[in-house]
């Protein structure tokens, strides 16, 4: 091939290439041009979707303020304990905005202000002696022991129309602390002076609930004689509880009845029949709770129906653990008989309130219990709180007539944020909080007390958990506990000073629709 033909050829395959890249880089300028906008508009569009969910979608605790109305709604509202609410938090963190969990020592330190928040916000009401009442409140008295020497005396106050908006028993909900104070002991001149304390500031109450005890009468009296009396309203449960103390603590068959009922509950656990074994009744108060006995003995007689049994089967074991139960069944039957009247018609009255309507409702079960003058006893108290209610204006709405709310206050207190030591002076920091529905208004002002106000009610006392490490890891300092009867105890109660400023006062979240005043 000559010279020149070899060039034309050269020259051929050089356009033929040139114009195959030519082509292909005007494709890629045009596809690279094509992606950039793509991812231009791309990123323009995912700005303006964050900016629209940033603007929609809030983080539901955007404060500190939300994130303590959580914790304190944890512990009050869904009881669960301090350890509980703080992972509790850590789970919901990522869906509720929190970027910091709370450990439990920053909800206890919550749930103690809490507590201070709501004594503080306690509303003064009119002159104390001024007919006939000074407010709409009817105040809950009763007295609960725990470790160590401190006896704890709680008043909560429940509104006195509470049936009027609220077709349900009174629960946690429904009522506030008016005042919780710890002592040693306590006398009727001692509860007298602290609920006198308490009416300087908050008014008469409109009644007294509570049980039957002695020192809560004489403390209400001794108020009388100083003109500062309201009518005494006895809790129904105690009463009747008390009714058939009366009239059963004497039967030859009741001691029978309940050695009995423990022989069997010894034979039947730890065996097959241990599903059958009776309930738990404790001896103080026992018959608050003796007719779930009383029911369990007569379910369980009525599993062994009359006839012989083949040896060997589960009738035969039943019967070889029943003792000397089946000699009980006249008396087993006669309290049946004349419990369960008297608990239908409590349960009637602890959910209406007692009022004429009530106790036209009470009347046939009353007439239906065997004991007659039991039933005529039970009859009399019921027409005599009846009274009591017409005179406050409550006969056709209804006296509410349980202290169920403190009592469950006390039980949940003692089981709920004070871990195995039950002290008292803890248990008493809390039972404010644990009273009401907590507000965001509330948790604001928790967050407004300082280290040193709380510092001030927490210095009071020395917790037993702390008196137990110190003494039980260093043994020189046993003589120290010597020491703990002339410490204080904790005192919370709506003091006097700084009345007029109504800026700081808080009202307390009452669940009422209508309005509950005459």
């Amino acid at each position: 091939m000559s010279q020149s033909s070899r060039l034309r050829q050269g020259r051929d395959q050089w356009k033929r290439k040139a114009g195959q890249r030519a082509g292909e880089n005007r494709y890629l300028r045009k596809e690279l041009s094509r992606v950039k906008r793509e991812r231009d508009r791309f990123k323009k569009e995912l700005k303006d979707a964050q900016a629209s969910l940033s603007q929609v979608h809030t983080p539901a605790v955007a404060s500190k303020e939300d994130l303590v109305f959580v914790a304190v709604q944890l512990f009050c509202v869904a009881h669960i304990s301090f350890r509980a609410v703080s992972r509790v938090l850590a789970v919901l963190a990522p869906l509720l905005g929190i970027r910091k969990v709370p450990c439990p020592q920053s909800i206890i330190n919550w749930v103690n202000r809490l507590s201070m928040v709501r004594m503080e916000s306690v509303c003064a009401f009119e002159s104390p002696r001024r007919p006939p009442f000074s407010n709409g409140l009817i105040w809950m008295i009763d007295m609960s022991i725990a470790l160590g020497t401190g006896k704890i005396l709680t008043v909560l106050a429940l509104m006195a129309h509470h049936h009027k908006s609220v077709e349900s028993a009174p629960g946690f909900a429904d009522v506030f602390c008016v005042g919780v104070s710890v002592a040693d002991s306590w006398t009727g001149e001692s509860i007298a002076v602290f609920l006198e304390r308490l009416i300087s500031v908050v008014g008469r109450p409109a009644a007294y609930l509570k049980d039957g005890g002695t020192d809560l009468n004489k403390a209400i009296d001794l108020l009388d004689g100083q003109g500062l009396g309201s009518p005494a309203i006895a809790d129904i449960s105690h009463v009747i509880a008390n009714l058939l103390k009366w009239w059963y603590q004497d039967h030859p068959m009741f001691e029978t009845f309940l050695s009995a009922c423990g022989r069997v509950s010894g034979n039947l656990k730890q065996t097959v029949l241990a599903a059958l074994a009776p309930p738990k009744v404790h001896t103080k108060a026992r018959f608050m709770n003796l007719h779930r006995l009383i029911i369990w003995a007569d379910q369980l007689l009525k599993l062994s129906p009359p006839g012989g049994a083949p040896k060997g089967s589960i009738l035969s074991k039943l019967r070889a653990c029943f003792d000397l139960l089946p000699s009980c069944k006249p008396f087993i039957r006669r309290f049946r008989d004349d419990a369960l009247p008297l608990r239908e018609c409590q349960k009637i009255l602890k959910t209406r309130g007692l009022s004429h309507e009530t106790l036209a409702q009470c009347e046939p079960l009353i007439r239906s219990i065997p004991s007659t003058t039991l039933g005529r006893k039970f009859e009399a108290y019921l027409h005599s709180q009846l009274e009591t209610a017409g005179r406050m204006g409550l006969d056709q709405i209804g006296l509410p007539i349980t202290t169920d709310p403190i009592e469950s206050l006390f039980g949940l207190a003692k089981h709920h944020g004070v871990g195995q030591i039950k002290d008292a002076d803890r248990i008493a920091l809390r039972l404010p909080a644990l009273c009401g529905t907590p507000t965001l208004e509330q948790a604001r002002r928790v967050l407004g007390i300082s280290v040193s106000e709380q510092q001030q009610i927490m210095d009071q006392f020395t917790s037993l958990t702390k008196q137990r490490r110190e003494v039980l890891l260093n043994p020189d300092r046993l003589d120290t506990l010597s020491l703990i009867g002339t410490q204080p105890h904790v005192e919370l109660a709506p003091g006097a000073k700084n009345r007029s400023n109504r800026q700081n006062i808080v009202e307390f979240p009452i669940p009422y629709t209508k309005n509950p005043w005459p």
